[in-house]
């Protein structure tokens, strides 16, 4: 086999700098009063970042699309690197070649991505899969060292290309925030995923990636469709002027490693990487092939994304190759914690919520990293007995669940009809419970679930159904009434909730989710001293991607002990005395 260059599937060069995500961590005394004003509003709390304005958005769209022909989207045409690509040793190629329309309304998820640099007058566009409301997945190498948050627009709803400005119905939307996986790297193209945070949530239908467990649909011969906007033609830099998609043949890594690993080249990485497509013909007749343009957009498999267009030969049809695409099942643990941030401040790191029991003042305390900041005032939260933060409704705001001191739930959400947020009552009876928590995502369908410990030590399931209510409850089994249950997010890096349990000996257990309603056979988080009058989980405070927890021991000091990924915890930090008075944390 000749050696060819490998290329990115972008449409437009491609910076090659990787973005690495770090966090800051700074005292602070979280037990004293703050000195910044308290949050306007009784139970106020931070909004997230302004939608930037259709104006605007439509400037950078127009910017973007410059660097195509007024009469087609037509990239530049550059000898060295070809649009779209990074330079990356070895080069392979990141359209759907052989392609057919997509239906309107067969991929409402679909988004269309686009950048311009002001700079240096570079674009990007690549596509994108709506994976929440306010979160799009796509490829690392269309994300890192840009600066989404100032030059990007994303764009949902159509199936159309925005030739002449025409958004053809659908919606514009700028990026509040960006992450692309640190270990991505530009010239093995190995850990290709990244994920952007949307100013504003789309109302169109997600969907999920693969779960870290699948496998099934990874075998060989499976039959997955791609979906794109890239070019149509190895003899052309036009892209599509609408949605298309091509269904094409599972293959096994052997298959790519053995066209792709072959002397010098060393290209395809089994495990970070997926393979797909019948061999290319060497022409456009007899190849149907992602192309430039395509980069992010989702290979999917049963309703799941298995893959993000990644990578392939130079113009896609180089005779015998393959598509390349990044393996979600790997990605899983990493994407997951991105999907959901579970803070209250849209800095992608948890937050702390305390009530004064003396006054029943409650607080809000921002995570700096390792420590939290100083507190901010969220009005009188007297006559609760119970607190937990969530996203119920996937608004991409957080929520909280309260219980009244007279056994109801209470939803306290932001509602969009009446600008603020509001109280719903979920219905009483509630106060039998002996714990209740709200891990995650349970059963598989990127809702939120609720668990509850009744008074006879039965764990029940309640799923949620993502408008506040939940569905008919399941029952997981008996014997947890000693147990004290706390938990939010993903201990084990798999991409599951999990459920974290102390006993009455003082070691703390740790039941993996199996994202199908159920849990794992447990394992030793803590093995002696987990005997602590106060826990709260809220998901992943230091910003690792990982969830933490914290501890209030008997001397009123609060500890954040952070996850190590793998089920267990890496050395506690003191996040400060004086938290005795606050029994309601969470």
């Amino acid at each position: 086999m000749t050696s060819g260059r490998r290329r990115v599937r972008n449409a437009l060069p491609a910076a090659t700098a990787v973005l690495a995500l770090g966090s800051m961590a700074l005292a602070a005394a979280p037990a004293q009063a703050s000195d910044a004003p308290p949050l306007p509003g009784k139970h106020g709390v931070q909004a997230p970042p302004a939608p930037a304005s259709q104006a605007e958005l439509k400037a950078r769209l127009k910017s973007a699309t410059s660097h195509f022909s007024p009469t087609a989207p037509t990239a530049p045409n550059t000898a060295s690197p070809a649009p779209g690509a990074s330079k990356t040793p070895g080069g392979q190629d990141p359209k759907i070649i052989g392609g057919t329309p997509a239906a309107v309304g067969e991929a409402p998820w679909m988004v269309q991505l686009f950048y311009n640099d002001p700079v240096t007058n570079q674009g990007v566009f690549c596509g994108g899969t709506l994976v929440a409301p306010g979160k799009v997945l796509t490829a690392a190498h269309c994300v890192a060292g840009r600066d989404w948050t100032k030059n990007g627009v994303v764009l949902g709803g159509t199936v159309q290309y925005p030739l002449n400005g025409d958004v053809h119905g659908g919606r514009l939307v700028n990026v509040a925030r960006q992450w692309s996986n640190p270990a991505f790297d530009t010239g093995t193209l190995t850990g290709d995923v990244a994920v952007l945070t949307l100013a504003a949530p789309l109302p169109y239908q997600t969907l999920q990636p693969a779960a870290s467990d699948e496998s099934v649909a990874y075998r060989p011969g499976t039959p997955a469709t791609v979906y794109g906007w890239g070019r149509t033609s190895s003899t052309s830099q036009d892209v599509s002027m609408s949605l298309l998609k091509a269904t094409i043949p599972v293959q096994s890594d052997a298959t790519c490693a053995a066209f792709y690993n072959q002397a010098p080249e060393n290209s395809f990485v089994p495990g970070q990487m997926a393979c797909a497509g019948n061999p290319a013909s060497g022409a456009d007749a007899g190849t149907v092939s992602p192309c430039n343009g395509d980069s992010g957009g989702p290979l999917v498999v049963g309703n799941r994304i298995v893959g993000v267009v990644s990578w392939g030969r130079e113009d896609c049809v180089a005779a015998g190759s393959y598509s390349v695409y990044s393996k979600l099942s790997t990605f899983a643990g990493l994407v997951g914690p991105r999907v959901d941030d579970t803070d209250l401040n849209f800095d992608g790191r948890a937050d702390l919520f305390a009530r004064n029991d003396s006054t029943g003042e409650g607080f809000a305390y921002y995570s700096q990293g390792i420590t939290i900041g100083n507190r901010y005032s969220l009005g009188d939260w007297r006559g609760y007995d119970l607190v937990r933060q969530t996203d119920l409704d996937r608004d991409q705001r957080q929520d909280f669940v309260l219980r009244t001191t007279g056994g109801h739930l209470d939803w306290y959400h932001y509602s969009a009809a009446a600008n603020a947020f509001v109280h719903q009552d979920l219905g009483g009876g509630w106060g039998a419970m002996k714990s209740i928590v709200l891990p995650g995502d349970l059963n598989g369908d990127a809702l939120t679930d609720l668990l509850a410990v009744d008074a006879g030590g039965q764990l029940w399931l309640y799923p949620g159904n993502g408008d506040g209510s939940f569905g008919n409850r399941s029952a997981l089994g008996g014997g947890w009434g000693s147990m004290v249950l706390v938990g939010k997010g993903d201990y084990t890096g798999d991409g599951k909730a999990d459920l974290l349990a102390q006993d009455t000996s003082g070691k703390l257990w740790l039941y993996p989710g199996t994202g199908r309603g159920a849990f794992g056979n447990r394992s030793l988080a803590g093995s002696a001293g987990w005997t602590f009058p106060a826990y709260a989980a809220t998901g992943d405070v230091d910003g690792d991607g990982r969830a933490d927890l914290f501890a209030r021991d008997g001397a009123g000091v609060l500890w954040l002990y952070p996850g190590n990924g793998r089920g267990a915890f890496g050395d506690r930090y003191q996040i400060g005395g004086g938290w005795n008075g606050y029994s309601l944390i969470g």
